[in-house]
């Protein structure tokens, strides 16, 4: 997913991380930062559906 979808779905999951923390977590933590983006791409799903 393109970075703008993936900060769009993370405002629409109500996450709040700026990129030093994601870049950070991609690193150090990248379990973490694939569950994140998968809220973040499950909110943008549901968002397709509603609409």
């Amino acid at each position: 997913m393109k970075y703008s979808q993936f900060i769009h779905g993370l405002n629409l999951a109500g996450i709040e991380l700026d990129r030093k923390v994601l870049a950070d977590m991609a690193v150090k933590q990248p379990e973490a930062f694939a569950a994140v983006a998968g809220q973040a791409r499950d909110a943008i799903s549901k968002q397709q559906v509603a609409a």
